[in-house]
């Protein structure tokens, strides 16, 4: 029997012996996974997630870095361009 989202979550949290995701959190995931897969190839998407993760960010800020380098890119511009 397959599990809805909510219900996966939690027990692949469990399984991993951490907290479990907050709606607000997965909100902001889905958010960026979006946000990458628009702005790249869609595969980019699962594997954003796991750079913000591996980061240590606030799932938001992790959300707010990927919609200002995905907006520099739409304008043309690169945000890490001499960074």
């Amino acid at each position: 029997m397959a599990l809805d989202m909510q219900g996966w979550l939690d027990r692949y949290a469990a399984a991993l012996g951490v907290p479990p995701i907050t709606g607000d959190d997965v909100e902001s995931l889905l958010s960026l996974a979006g946000v990458a897969a628009h702005a790249s190839e869609r595969t980019a998407a699962p594997i954003s997630c796991y750079l913000a993760a591996l980061s240590g960010r606030p799932i938001a800020e992790a959300l707010a870095g990927a919609r200002e380098l995905a907006d520099g890119l739409a304008g043309g511009g690169d945000p890490q361009a001499g960074a």
